[in-house]
């Protein structure tokens, strides 16, 4: 049976609203990024993952408003099983290492409207491989309680040695000794991905959640999709649907 949008199986929180509506100075935000990395978890409960809503935003040409897709993933089916957009008006200017406050509302409204919780949250994006270890799978994890993953396609921080060309081969992403990721290879001869935790999750369980979200391509499937999915609606100019304030 399919579940409202934003409800709830039993031990699972809802969606939240962003929690930060206004406009917040670059103290601030630094502030809270370093109040809720404390709270980031790097266990994995084994609750069963079978839904993983792959996330990804776009900005409009002028950066006054983003726009989220996100798309839902059933691991058994190895198929989409939902999507959805949302628009929201960006409230802080570009900072590097707080790109999350600017794209974080816009992600939580997508996911609020898919059909059904996701058990787990695939971010194109970085985790704990971020200067100050939140990046927006950490960020969008720890609101939501959700297991999540970051998946990125770039390095922000950190330094490993090359993984190996085949498929599954992995290096350590470390910073100053700490490791904050893995370099995964996830098709023989392609450029690797940056996978880190986000929250509720070990870094060998995002590594095996990757791997098993992949198809034919370089990007895990829930990611690639959400990706496509926002630059259809960009190229359509679908800013104003769905934009809200909160």
């Amino acid at each position: 049976m399919t579940r409202a949008v934003g409800q709830a199986p039993e031990g699972t929180p809802a969606i939240p609203l962003w929690p930060h509506p206004g406009r917040l100075s670059y103290r601030r935000a630094i502030a809270i990024q370093r109040r809720l990395a404390g709270r980031v978890i790097t266990e994995y409960e084994g609750r069963r993952i079978r839904y993983v809503a792959g996330l990804d935003a776009a900005f409009s040409s002028d950066g006054k408003d983003c726009l989220a897709a996100a798309v839902l993933w059933d691991l058994r089916a190895a198929a989409e099983c939902g999507q959805s957009l949302a628009v929201r008006r960006v409230r802080m200017p570009y900072l590097p290492g707080l790109l999350s406050f600017r794209e974080a509302p816009a992600l939580l409204a997508a996911l609020r409207r898919l059909p059904r919780i996701p058990d787990l949250l695939l971010c194109d994006g970085q985790g704990l491989a971020h200067p100050r270890r939140f990046g927006v799978a950490s960020h969008l994890g720890v609101l939501c309680d959700l297991p999540s993953v970051g998946c990125a396609k770039s390095r922000l921080t950190g330094t490993h040695r090359e993984p190996g060309r085949l498929r599954g081969s992995w290096t350590r992403l470390e910073d100053h000794g700490e490791a904050i990721g893995s370099v995964l290879r996830t098709r023989e001869g392609a450029r690797p991905v940056y996978v880190s935790i986000g929250h509720r999750v070990t870094l060998a369980r995002a590594r095996a959640v990757v791997m098993k979200c992949l198809g034919k391509y370089r990007l895990p499937e829930p990611t690639r999709l959400a990706d496509r999915l926002v630059a259809r609606a960009k190229r359509e100019r679908r800013w104003a649907q769905g934009r809200s304030e909160t």
